[in-house]
């Protein structure tokens, strides 16, 4: 049996689009391949959990421009890799640290596989003392995985390895969202908590190329029966409750679990996504709201993959960037057309069930891994 050294920035249970990605694959992979997963913590300490799949979770000092700094790791990376001997390293990025060091090691032979979920942006001070080490690495790759055709032509850095580039698409774990027993009687208590009034709602961390304070500025044009409710936290939290202090229909949830999640998403009318740049270059919860038939909202950023997750028209509507008059006039067209929407909710359910489940990936897995 083959064996696969998964390298990610953090790791399930915490909670992430990239470490969702990674626990969905090992999830995949796990009756095929023998695993193991390295990854930070999110304290100084460093912690084994042995198991089916072992994960190793370094402990950090901190974090500098989104890029933990770990206690250790290049030690730990070193023992694990020599003594597992993996044939695959199956590499998370942006993950610039790590990247830098693992071109600095013995890897044993282990065929490098990047997956490329976004591009470094936004730290443009840093960046070009990365970039010639990202580039060493990429030519270093036996695969590099992006996760949409349309962030594989717009990424600068992977124009010049297409050839060895293979599109992965991100999935959502269908189990998770699948209805259960006693959900209906939940999701009506949450409606019932807002007065039975139609619920926008919104989820992600609270950083600001995710765009809630373009959803805040847009609550002032949408239909003033309907709630906002946004689940998360982050850097811009207190920010954002400020902002939003004046109006009396928008609500702050906090952290969600994923039994939680689920609820929220099927007691929404509208799944408001208002991220503003490529670092979203996916967008995991706008599948996850699509798969439960709630249709989005979103702004049109070109080379990221939400262009390809919400189709205009048909799962929802694509606004123009940063236009929060557009945004708000699409939320209101859903909130007040009941046909509209059941159109739109059908759509949604199909199309991410027909493209974005993950037991669709594997065939594409079992090329890479052969």
């Amino acid at each position: 049996m083959k064996r696969i050294l998964h390298v990610s920035k953090f790791y399930h249970p915490y909670y992430g689009g990239i470490e969702n990605v990674a626990h969905t694959l090992v999830e995949q992979l796990k009756p095929y391949y023998e695993q193991k997963v390295i990854c930070f913590n999110n304290s100084k300490e460093t912690v084994f959990e042995p198991g089916d799949v072992d994960v190793l979770r370094v402990g950090i000092v901190g974090v500098i421009a989104s890029q933990p700094i770990p206690l250790n790791y290049t030690w730990h990376l070193r023992k694990m890799i020599a003594d597992f001997r993996p044939d695959y390293l199956h590499l998370h990025l942006p993950n610039p640290l790590i990247a830098f060091q693992l071109l600095s090691i013995n890897l044993h032979g282990a065929k490098v596989v990047v997956h490329w979920h976004a591009d470094v942006l936004g730290k443009m001070t840093l960046y070009p003392i990365y970039k010639p080490w990202e580039r060493l690495l990429l030519k270093k790759a036996y695969k590099i995985l992006a996760t949409s055709p349309m962030y594989l032509e717009s990424s600068v850095p992977l124009r010049e390895f297409t050839t060895k580039t293979v599109i992965l698409p991100n999935t959502i774990n269908e189990s998770k969202f699948v209805l259960q027993n006693d959900d209906v009687a939940r999701i009506q208590k949450i409606k019932q908590q807002y007065g039975n009034r139609k619920i926008i709602f919104a989820v992600g961390r609270h950083v600001p190329y995710k765009g809630f304070d373009c959803l805040i500025d847009s609550v002032p044009y949408m239909d003033k029966s309907a709630v906002v409710l946004i689940g998360g936290s982050g850097e811009q939290t207190d920010m954002l409750k400020k902002k939003a202090a004046n109006y009396s229909n928008v609500f702050f949830l906090g952290y969600l679990s994923e039994v939680e999640l689920r609820y929220y998403m099927y007691a929404a009318t509208v799944f408001a996504f208002p991220s503003l740049d490529r670092r979203e270059a996916f967008g995991v919860a706008l599948a996850e709201a699509l798969f439960c038939g709630t249709p989005a909202v979103s702004f049109k950023v070109e080379g990221s993959g939400a262009l390809w997750v919400n189709q205009d028209q048909e799962t929802g509507f694509v606004v123009e960037n940063r236009n929060i008059r557009q945004f708000a006039d699409a939320v209101n067209k859903l909130l007040h057309s009941d046909d509209l929407h059941e159109r739109m909710s059908a759509n949604a359910k199909n199309w991410i069930k027909n493209h974005f489940l993950t037991d669709q990936i594997y065939p594409i897995l079992k090329e890479i891994y052969q």
